[in-house]
C-alpha cells in the first residue's frame, strides 16, 4: 500500500498514517492492539479480519438527524461548485483515509460515490466516471472493493418498495440501477455484491400481496444473479438481514428468515448473508447469534461490525467497543472458517456531536483494536478447546451407538421411543453455562 495522500491535496491535515504502538501507547491516533502483521493462528492479523470502510456513513453522513440539521461540513464538499466536483473531492478524500488508516478494502453503494442525474442515463455516466477514479485511485493504493450495492431505498420513487413496489415501472428503475452497480462493481474487482432490502416489505398488510412481493423478489434477485454470471463475476451476492426500520416489517427479517427464503426459491448455492450486529440486535438477537446461525446454514458471508444503543429502539449504527462482543463475534468466525470473500466493514458513524477530522480516524481505531482483542481472545478459546472439548462432551451420546444411529436417520418413531425405557436420572446434567461465562471473563482478562 502506497502512501496516495504524499504531495496531494489533504482533506485531513496535520494526521499521518496509522501505527501500532501497542497497549502501553496514550497516542489517540495509534493502534493499540492492532498489528496488522502479527500471526494469530496461522494468518495475519490484517487477513482474519479484512476490515473494510462504509464509504456511506464516513464520507457522506453529515450528522443530521429527525430533530436537527447537519453537523459535519465536510472539506471534501465546502469548495466544490457541482454535484459531480463535490464526488470527485470526496473519493480523493476517502483515499487519503483509507491509507492513512491502513485498511485494505472499502465498500460502497452507487449513490454515495457519484450524484443522481437527472435521466438514469445520466445517473449511470455519472457513476462511470467516478468509478474509472476509483480503478486508478485503487491501483495507486492498492485498496480494495469488498462491496459494492446499489441503494434502492433513499429515493421518493422507492417508498413502497424497489423489487416489490406494486408498480412495475419502478421494478424495471431498480433494476437498471443494479445492473449498472453490478457493473461498476466488476469494474473494480470486487469481492461480493451485497443486497439490502432497505424498502422490501410492508407497511401494512391491508394494501400488500405479501406472496406476490416475496415472490418478485426471488424473481429480481434471480435475474441481477444470471446478469452478473454471465458478465464473469464469481464473488459472493449478499443478502443484508434486517427485521424492520424504515419498513414495519422486512422479507429479510433475520439469518433464519432469509435461509428459509433462499431456499423457498432456489437461490442458496449463489446467495450468503452480510451480518450486522445492529441489525442482529433489532431483531431480538445476539451478534454471536447470527453468525452461529448464518455459519450452521451454510451460508455465512460477510459482517457489518457496528453496534445498538440496548436502550434506544433504532438502527444507531455505533462504532463496536465491547471486546466481550468482538470475542464472541470473532470466536463464532473462526468456527465457520473465517472470511474468504467477505470482511469486517464499518457500517458505522461517529455521533452528530463528533465534529473533529480526527474523530473518524479516532472511532475506526476503535473499532479496530477491539476486533483484534476479539481475534487474540477467540484463537485462544480455540486453540485451548477448553469451551469446545465441553460442548463435544455434553453431545457425545450422539456420538456412538443408537444415538448415532438416530443421528443418521435409522430409526423410525418407534424404534427411537422402544428406547425410551426409564427415567431415572437422564436429562439432570448440568449445562454449567456460568462456569462457560467465567471462562470466557477468563480469557477476556488474560489470566
Amino acid at each position: 500500500m502506497t502512501d496516495y495522500f504524499v504531495g496531494k491535496k489533504e482533506y485531513f491535515p496535520g494526521i499521518g498514517k496509522i501505527k501500532y504502538e501497542g497497549e502501553e501507547s496514550d497516542n489517540p491516533l495509534a493502534f493499540k492492539y492492532y498489528d496488522p502483521e502479527r500471526i494469530v493462528g496461522k494468518k495475519k492479523m490484517k487477513d482474519h479480519l479484512r476490515f473494510a470502510v462504509a464509504y456511506w456513513h464516513s464520507f457522506c453522513a453529515d450528522g443530521a438527524d429527525p430533530f436537527g440539521a447537519a453537523t459535519h461540513p465536510h472539506p471534501w464538499i465546502v469548495d466544490a461548485h457541482s454535484p459531480m466536483e463535490a464526488a470527485d473531492h470526496k473519493i480523493e478524500a476517502a483515499f487519503e483515509f483509507f491509507t492513512k488508516l491502513g485498511v485494505e478494502w472499502y465498500a460502497f453503494h452507487d449513490r454515495d460515490m457519484a450524484p443522481e442525474g437527472d435521466t438514469p442515463l445520466e445517473s449511470e455516466k455519472n457513476l462511470q466516471v467516478l468509478v474509472a477514479k476509483a480503478k486508478v485511485l485503487q491501483k495507486e493504493t492498492g485498496v480494495k472493493l469488498l462491496w459494492g450495492t446499489a441503494n434502492l431505498f433513499n429515493h421518493p420513487r422507492f417508498m413502497n418498495g424497489a423489487a416489490t413496489n406494486p408498480e412495475f415501472a419502478v421494478v424495471a428503475l431498480a433494476a437498471r440501477q443494479v445492473k449498472a452497480a453490478i457493473d461498476a462493481t466488476i469494474e473494480l474487482d470486487g469481492q461480493g455484491y451485497t443486497f439490502w432490502g432497505g424498502r422490501e416489505g410492508y407497511m401494512s398488510l391491508l394494501n400488500t400481496d405479501l406472496k406476490r412481493e416475496k415472490e418478485h423478489l426471488a424473481r429480481f434477485l434471480s435475474t441481477a444473479r444470471d446478469y452478473a454470471r454471465k458478465q464473469g463475476f464469481k464473488g459472493a451476492f449478499y443478502i443484508e438481514p434486517k427485521p424492520m426500520e424504515p419498513t414495519k416489517h422486512q422479507y429479510d427479517y433475520d439469518v433464519e428468515t432469509v435461509a428459509g427464503f433462499l431456499r423457498a426459491y432456489h437461490l442458496d448455492n449463489d446467495f450468503k448473508v452480510n451480518i450486522e450486529a445492529n441489525h442482529a440486535e433489532l431483531a431480538g438477537h445476539d451478534f454471536a447469534h447470527e453468525l452461529e446461525t448464518a455459519a450452521s446454514l451454510g451460508i455465512f458471508g460477510s459482517v457489518d461490525a457496528n453496534r445498538g444503543e440496548p436502550r434506544n429502539g433504532w438502527d444507531t449504527d455505533q462504532f463496536p467497543n465491547s471486546y466481550y462482543e468482538t470475542a464472541l463475534a470473532m470466536y463464532a468466525i473462526l468456527k465457520a472458517g473465517g472470511f474468504t470473500t467477505g470482511g469486517l466493514n464499518f457500517d458505522a458513524k461517529i455521533r452528530r456531536n463528533s465534529v473533529d477530522l480526527s474523530d473518524l480516524f479516532e472511532a475506526h481505531i476503535g473499532g479496530m483494536d477491539a476486533f483484534a482483542v476479539g481475534l487474540e481472545i477467540a484463537q485462544r478459546i480455540i486453540d485451548d478447546d477448553s469451551i469446545g472439548s465441553f460442548v463435544r462432551k455434553r453431545y457425545a451420546s450422539f456420538d456412538t451407538g443408537d444415538g448415532a444411529r438416530f443421528e443418521k436417520g435409522e430409526l423410525d418413531l418407534t424404534a427411537l421411543a422402544a428406547l425410551g425405557s426409564e427415567y431415572g436420572k437422564i436429562g439432570i446434567t448440568s449445562g454449567k453455562q456460568e462456569y462457560l461465562e467465567n471462562v470466557i471473563n477468563q480469557y477476556l482478562f488474560g489470566l
